[in-house]
């Protein structure tokens, strides 16, 4: 499926961790090496620009840190980046420049672009968020499938076998998910694509499109 490889769904020159889909076709396969990219690119950045705070974690000068976030290793805060009142980082994360971690919002093993927003009440677990993606309050991603078997990503007639039971949402450049939103374990949605308030979404959504529900995909014009 093109519309869910790397080049479909993301510009790479939007994130710190270009190299970290190097040789990759599809970008889940990077959930799994997130962590050790985290830990071999830190203590390389230009400490003027970067402070280590504690083992593994690596924080723009720049970027504005509220004294109630609890930030986890590895993770790199990349510059200008916002991380709000209360945000748990649990780690394997990599915030973008100028992204917004919100209050109460949670991350863990993640890679968000630059410019992504998740501002307010949510969950964002082994997923991948592209440049401008922003996650409407309470939106979350579900990352682990209820009857714990691994998940499998679901085109109109194919699928891809990913091997992971743990993976929440891929969700391409622009992306924007609307509030109250589950995106379900596997979600792959391509850039440009507006999700409607309140949705339960799994499978592939295809890119410039409308999701008002699983039977109404609207292409935009």
């Amino acid at each position: 499926m093109e519309q869910v490889k790397i080049s479909s769904l993301y510009d790479l020159n939007e994130t710190i961790a270009a190299e970290l889909f190097e040789g990759l076709t599809y970008p889940w396969e990077a959930l799994a090496k997130i962590s050790d990219f985290i830990k071999n690119l830190g203590p390389t950045l230009d400490a003027e620009r970067f402070e280590q705070w504690k083992e593994d974690v690596w924080v723009a000068r720049s970027a504005r840190v509220a004294p109630t976030a609890l930030l986890n290793g590895p993770l790199i805060i990349d510059e200008d980046a916002e991380i709000r009142h209360c945000a748990f980082v649990r780690g394997s994360a990599i915030v973008g420049k100028n992204c917004v971690v919100g209050n109460s919002t949670e991350l863990k093993n993640v890679v968000l672009f630059n410019r992504v927003q998740v501002p307010h009440y949510n969950y964002v677990g082994d997923s991948i968020l592209g440049f401008k993606a922003h996650m409407g309050a309470g939106s979350i991603t579900s990352n682990v499938k209820s009857d714990k078997t691994l998940v499998v990503v679901k085109g109109e007639n194919e699928k891809i076998e990913t091997g992971l039971k743990k993976f929440g949402a891929m969700l391409g450049d622009c992306v924007e998910v609307g509030c109250n939103s589950v995106l379900n374990p596997g979600t792959v949605v391509g850039p440009h694509t507006n999700i409607y308030p309140l949705s339960s979404v799994r499978g592939v959504i295809p890119a410039d499109s409308i999701y008002k529900n699983r039977n109404e995909i609207a292409e935009k014009r």
